[in-house]
This record gives C-alpha cells, sequence and structure tokens, in this order.
C-alpha cells in the first residue's frame, strides 16, 4: 500500500506548538498527527457489501481511490489548526479537548496532545477540515452555494452542504470509505462482526480485541492514538503509532473515539456514484467505530451509530480522508 507522509500545517503555529513532544519517542521522528493510507490497495477490489455479517440490511458499494489517516485527529493538529483559523475568520462552535480527560480549550499538554480531539461536533470538523485545506493550500471541499463554509455555528448551510469530490483537500471519509478502510486486509475482507484489526492474518486470534482497541472494557479514558495493544502507563505512555493496527495499517478504527462520516443515516439505498450514497438530507449523521464510552459500545467494524450533527461528547472524534 502506498503511503503518504502529510506535510505539517504551517510554520506560524508549529512555533506555537514547540514546547509540545512532538517526537515518536523511540522513532527518532516528528509526529505531525497525519499519515495517510491509499486504498484500494494494488490489485484489490474496490467493491465490497457494506453491512456484511454486520447489518440486517446490505448492499454493494463500490470505492473510487481515497486517502485515509492512519490516525484519528490529535488534539494538537485541531488546535493549531483551529487557532490559525480563527485568525483568518473561521468560527467553531466548540474549541474541542484532548480525550476525554483534557482541558477545553486549553493549550496542549503532554498529558493531552496526542489523544484525538474531542467534545466537538459534526459541524465543527467539517469546517474544520476546510480550514485545514485551505491552509495547506488545497481547495476546501466542503461549500453551500458555491461559498466555502467556515462557521460551523451556522447550522443551516452546514446541513445543505456540497462536497466537491475532485477538490484536493481534506474532509470526511464515506461511511463506505470508512468501512472499506476498516474491513480490508492484504488478501481481502475482514467481518464486518469483528473489532477492525482482529484476524487471523494479523495474527490476532477472535476475542483479541483489547490487542487492537481501546474500548470501555479495558480503559476507563481515551488513550493516545494508535496504541491500542500497548501497556498503558500514565508515568511512561506510549508513543503514538506504537500500538496495533488493522489490516490497512491503520489505528483505532475499532474504540478510542467514535469517528463521524460525511453521510445521513438511513438504510443502505443505492449507490450514487463512487462517492455518494444514501440519502442527500436526513436529521441524523453517521459514526463509526463505538469509544471507550459505555455508551457506545459496540466496536466491531461494521456497527454504525446515528447522531444529531449538534452533538459533542467527550468520547466522539474524528479521522481526515482525501481524494487520490
Amino acid at each position: 500500500m502506498k503511503k503518504h507522509t502529510g506535510a505539517f500545517i504551517l510554520i506560524s503555529f508549529l512555533a506555537a506548538l514547540s514546547t509540545l513532544p512532538l517526537s515518536a519517542k523511540g522513532k527518532g521522528e516528528v509526529f505531525s498527527g497525519i499519515d495517510t493510507v491509499s486504498l484500494p490497495p494494488d490489485g484489490a477490489k474496490n467493491t465490497f457489501v457494506i453491512g456484511e455479517n454486520s447489518q440486517t440490511y446490505t448492499a454493494f458499494r463500490t470505492v473510487a481511490p481515497f486517502k485515509i489517516n492512519k490516525y484519528e485527529t490529535t488534539y494538537a493538529l485541531w488546535y493549531g489548526v483551529r487557532v490559525e483559523a480563527e485568525r483568518q475568520g473561521y468560527v467553531f462552535a466548540n474549541p474541542g479537548q484532548g480525550g476525554s480527560e483534557g482541558k477545553r480549550g486549553g493549550f496542549p499538554s503532554d498529558a493531552d496532545a496526542f489523544q484525538p480531539v474531542t467534545a466537538i461536533n459534526w459541524y465543527d470538523a467539517i469546517v474544520w477540515c476546510n480550514a485545514l485545506s485551505e491552509i495547506e493550500n488545497k481547495k476546501p471541499c466542503y461549500s453551500y452555494k458555491g461559498k466555502v463554509l467556515r462557521d460551523s455555528t451556522d447550522t443551516a448551510s452546514c446541513d445543505l452542504a456540497e462536497c466537491d469530490w475532485n477538490a484536493s483537500g481534506w474532509r470526511l471519509p464515506t461511511e463506505a470509505e470508512w468501512e472499506y478502510a476498516a474491513r480490508i486486509t492484504k488478501s481481502g475482507m475482514q467481518r464486518g462482526d469483528a473489532p477492525s484489526g482482529e484476524t487471523a492474518e494479523s495474527g490476532i486470534p477472535e476475542t483479541g480485541m483489547s490487542l487492537v482497541a481501546w474500548d470501555f472494557s479495558n480503559a476507563d479514558a481515551t488513550r493516545i492514538v494508535g496504541t491500542a495493544g500497548t501497556v498503558f502507563a500514565p508515568d511512561a505512555p506510549p508513543a503514538p503509532g506504537s500500538g496495533n493496527a488493522n489490516g490497512a495499517g491503520i489505528y483505532d478504527m475499532s474504540g478510542n473515539v467514535l469517528e463521524f462520516c460525511w453521510d445521513w443515516f438511513s438504510d443502505y439505498g443505492e449507490q450514487k456514484n463512487a462517492r455518494e450514497a444514501g440519502r442527500a438530507y436526513g436529521s441524523k449523521r453517521v459514526s463509526r467505530g463505538g469509544s471507550v464510552s459505555e455508551y457506545t459500545p459496540f466496536i466491531n467494524a461494521g456497527d454504525r451509530y446515528a447522531f444529531d450533527p449538534n452533538e459533542a461528547y467527550d468520547y466522539m472524534g474524528f479521522r481526515i480522508a482525501g481524494n487520490e
């Protein structure tokens, strides 16, 4: 699988984050929080059955080439982009926090910098994706009536958002992209009724979810991204990406935080094109992956949740995707 290391944002806020432990311990390299995997893998099928082995209704889905971040969006990354975006006129409903125990809107600390951002809503996430895109001189994906969305408190416009699927910028994964990334392996597709990464191919047997996912059975709070399967020690936290990835080399597709997807929640309908499926409107958006919270305990690769896009909890976050 091809991998792309995303150039880290702005020199202007790299300086602001210079006090953070940005080196992944033991790897001798800067951890930016952006490192994408290109899918489908070379030679792999791009058509699969969404909801297979997990939902009472299923449908065929075809995914166009896309890239998805290996990590859930970290608080350090979120904070740096948010602060710079607000200087440029962006507005966010929620400042976010680091994981389930971080200080709301606070400067990233050693304890929460590489925790996933939480306490934001779906509107914040799509506007932040636009902000990251513009900061990196990419074309934003989300707009309404030709106007780039830069205000997450303008929920009416965000509800009617259009996604430019040809844009170079960052966006949320579609539900089909998310499930494909959660289930694809080097030899095919894993079952949807198991945590992402729990496969014989990976050497992680059934009931080995504690090795691939942080959930309410093995964690009382969110953890540093990419560390599932490591020993958690508050005085010596594991480095980001030091845990077990799934078959595509992606971390935390099951557990840690529940992740926003682009789609409105509905039964699986006919696919419109290689990017879009489902309703053009609705009342709730899809979230995937489960979390450490007892309120979202279902962490299998095919499990799905529906939340009002205004809702913001300390167990909800997102990861970014884009076009190849």
